[in-house]
């Protein structure tokens, strides 16, 4: 109990102290675990995707120095299917599109919108791995291979590993999609699109890494 003090008596540095302990301030700020939740997530991903864009751009530098050396070096437009590729390379940046969409379902509480638009970004998704299957196939069956030369070799690697991304970003989706059905984003007042826009940020990463390994190995 904290001792009474006359109306005319100033209270005491100590006194206050308690009180402030006991009452405090309405303006001071709560820690909202949520939002640090949601920040280090994002975090996590923005450090995980600085990484992993250190490695593609090893890759198309070790293309650049392959190709810069070489005096006899093929020209891709004569080795590759461009217009198929550039199907797929459209197939693929209307999945961002979409993923967009979805993210903004979420953030409305639309379970129906989420279902749709994310369910139409792992279809990009798996149209696009199936073309490069289609690419890869018919490729190598005309003789490609990565041991026959460097050009086939800057070729496959950073393309391949470009896949196994997508692959990777496919599974990652389907997994949020099956527990959007389950309503684990839109329904009830605690309900986050945080995890969404977490995956979006890797879609959105896949797709634009995407556009640099066409420009580099398939145009210029």
């Amino acid at each position: 109990m904290l001792p009474r003090v006359s109306d005319d008596e100033e209270p005491s540095p100590a006194m206050s102290q308690a009180a402030e302990l006991q009452h405090p301030a309405s303006g001071a700020e709560e820690f909202d675990f949520g939002a640090k939740v949601s920040s280090s997530g994002k975090l996590g991903m923005w450090i995980f995707l600085l990484t992993d864009a250190m490695s593609f751009g090893g890759l198309l530098l070790g293309y650049a120095i392959l190709r810069s050396g070489s005096h006899d070096w093929p020209d891709p437009s004569q080795r590759l299917g461009i217009p198929f590729t550039a199907g797929m390379t459209f197939i693929l940046i209307c999945s961002s599109v979409t993923m967009v969409m979805a993210l903004a379902a979420a953030q409305e509480k639309n379970k129906k919108g989420l279902l749709l638009w994310l369910g139409l970004t792992i279809l990009g998704g798996v149209m696009f791995l199936c073309g490069q299957a289609k690419e890869y196939t018919s490729l190598i069956s005309e003789g490609a291979g990565i041991t026959v030369d460097n050009m086939w070799a800057t070729f496959f690697i950073p393309t391949g590993f470009h896949g196994l991304h997508v692959f990777t970003g496919v599974t990652y989706l389907s997994v949020i999609w099956v527990q959007s059905a389950r309503g684990k984003y839109t329904d009830g007042p605690n309900a986050s699109a945080n995890n969404i826009e977490i995956a979006g940020l890797f879609w959105h990463f896949v797709d634009l890494v995407w556009i640099l390994v066409f420009t580099f190995i398939y145009l210029i």
